[in-house]
């Protein structure tokens, strides 16, 4: 496996399988293309953990979002923060 994901040892790969490391981006994908399965089926409860972060901060920016010089992008925007809002749990 190690060897699959281009690194020295297994060591990492250990890490990884226990949770007590978080892979970087080209063993997330490494990963992905090894199991057919996407990164944020295979680390689920990373994803998860990183989803309800993202949401929450959705949230925050789209309490104090101000008034935009155009219109139509503000709507967007707003529409845009209500819908990563809407996945805080």
């Amino acid at each position: 496996m190690a060897f699959l994901l281009g690194t020295q040892s297994g060591a990492k790969v250990s890490r990884h399988e226990r949770f007590a490391r978080e892979p970087g981006l080209r063993t997330a994908l490494a990963y992905e293309a090894i199991y057919q399965r996407s990164a944020s089926e295979l680390f689920s409860g990373l994803y998860g953990k990183i989803e309800r972060e993202v949401a929450a901060r959705a949230k925050a920016l789209a309490a104090k979002t101000g008034r935009s010089k155009s219109p139509r992008q503000s709507a967007q925007r707003r529409q845009t923060l209500a819908a990563l809002a809407g996945r805080a749990r």
